[in-house]
């Protein structure tokens, strides 16, 4: 899977033609080097585990004439690679090249020599082992990531080989004429299991998600958009990045407007997440009526000036007290359009446009209407980012609000207004920035970590620049 994760990675470049993204990701070199590195620890340790293909043929020894051989339950002891060197192979995907690599491999032999049998156990090292190979990456018709080898070549230079058990004392003494056929074996096999590992990897690929459900109301499309192209430095991936309801994909009314990741290579890894993906997300939760609260007045911080009772609220619609002497009220709060994300230089800028309609709860516990008011507020956000959680700040920049209607005489509306700025910078914020400081939680991606990230607001998106530790 880690390895699914990194060539998904390495996908369409950022300045290529095509659909916009709504996500946008990059591998650096330096990324791809430290892919290398664990990379090749966990082939290494999933090769330990594997069985290499049974082989099977005959030799002619002199004076004893054909040897008809098998060996079986061949298994990977070491496998040294001291020497590999991982590239970006422009316009194809990644390219791979081992030298001086060395395996120490142990297994089963089965021998009829004139029609008698033999059998016992061998230790086999390879030394000198060179390959060199490339890995494609392309993009299927639903938006997954194809995977291919291409230009697979081998060589192994030295072969050593140990018999044990049965008569491995004769044959010990003719390993030397064994060496140019078992070299041949090994070396003609190489290619095509590589190849055989590319494809399970490709119908891994097939079967990935590129959709997931996030809770009852939304799912994200993490399709990629765009053919894959692979630039001489970096791989990058443009994914759809939108957000839809569950049960009803309904399109968004904004479309992603392109954006490009910066030339940078000091991080193993750049991600860009676009205004339009938060905006796409805001839609649904809006459409599906997510986004309204009811409020009682045991649900107001006591800190606040302003209380859910007719007392309190009568002081700026003086009829509500004579038609509702000390009775509770509820406020319900509710979007009457979707919030708007705009990304500006250095800072988030975050339109709420909402309606608040009070209620005189009645003794029989019936809700009586007393008014309605349209309430929008700007506020002016940052993002602060660790390698465990996500975090930031708020502040208001703007409020207003409006009397759509009332049944209990007019509203004092300016001392309203005043009263309820107040309230949200001196309550409501400051709740809101103690809990955007602790943070959130990151989730834990293939067991990757980020280390030392950076996040950058920018015209359009957000951008995160990051290395990776990867944690088995």
């Amino acid at each position: 899977m880690i390895w699914a994760f990194v060539f998904a990675l390495l996908g369409a470049c950022s300045w290529a033609e095509g659909t916009n993204a709504g996500l946008k990701g990059r591998v650096t070199q330096k990324g791809l080097e430290y892919g290398q590195q664990f990379g090749l620890e966990v082939v290494k340790s999933l090769l330990k585990k594997e069985h290499v293909p049974d082989l099977n043929g005959s030799y002619n020894i002199p004076l004893i004439g054909d040897v008809g051989y098998s060996v079986s339950r061949i298994q990977i002891q070491e496998l040294q690679l001291n020497e590999s060197v991982t590239s970006f192979s422009e316009g194809t995907g990644v390219r791979l090249v081992v030298s001086n690599a060395r395996i120490h491999l142990s297994g089963v032999w089965r021998v009829k020599v004139l029609f008698v049998p033999d059998s016992g156990t061998f230790d086999l090292s390879v030394s000198d082992l060179s390959l060199s190979t490339e890995l494609g990456v392309s993009r299927d018709d639903g938006g997954r990531p194809q995977v291919w080898s291409a230009n697979c070549r081998s060589s192994v230079g030295r072969l050593d080989v140990k018999f044990h058990n049965g008569a491995s004392w004769l044959y010990n003494l003719f390993t030397g004429a064994l060496q140019a056929p078992l070299r041949y074996e090994v070396n003609r096999q190489l290619c095509p299991e590589l190849g055989k590992g590319i494809s399970n990897l490709e119908r891994v690929l097939k079967t990935m998600q590129v959709s997931a459900q996030i809770d009852p109301f939304a799912a994200i499309d993490y399709s990629l958009v765009n053919k894959p192209v692979i630039a001489r430095e970096h791989g990058d991936i443009d994914l759809k990045g939108e957000f839809y309801g569950v049960g009803k994909h309904t399109e968004s009314p904004f479309s992603p407007t392109p954006f490009l990741l910066p030339d940078e290579g000091d991080h193993m890894l750049l991600l860009g997440l676009s205004e339009f993906s938060a905006n796409s997300a805001a839609f649904v939760y809006f459409t599906a009526g997510a986004l309204r609260k009811n409020f009682r007045d045991d649900m107001i911080p006591k800190r606040s000036p302003i209380r859910l009772n007719t007392g309190s609220m009568g002081l700026f619609l003086p009829e509500l007290k004579k038609l509702y002497p000390n009775m509770p009220m509820e406020l319900h709060l509710s979007a009457r359009k979707q919030p708007l994300l705009t990304c500006l230089p250095d800072s988030l800028a975050l339109a709420l446009f909402g309606a608040a309609e009070a209620f005189v709860v009645l003794p029989n516990a019936t809700l009586a209407s007393a008014f309605l008011l349209d309430l929008d507020a700007s506020l002016a956000g940052q993002l602060q980012l660790d390698s465990a959680k996500v975090g930031g700040s708020v502040a208001l920049t703007n409020f207003s609000m409006s009397v759509v209607r009332s049944h209990v005489g007019s509203v004092q509306v300016k001392t309203l207004e005043t009263l309820l700025k107040l309230a949200l910078r001196m309550v409501a914020l400051p709740m809101v920035n103690k809990k955007l400081k602790e943070g959130f939680p990151l989730p834990s991606v293939y067991n990757l970590s980020l280390v030392n990230p950076h996040v950058k607001i920018n015209q359009g998106f957000v951008l995160v620049a990051t290395d990776v530790q990867y944690q088995a």
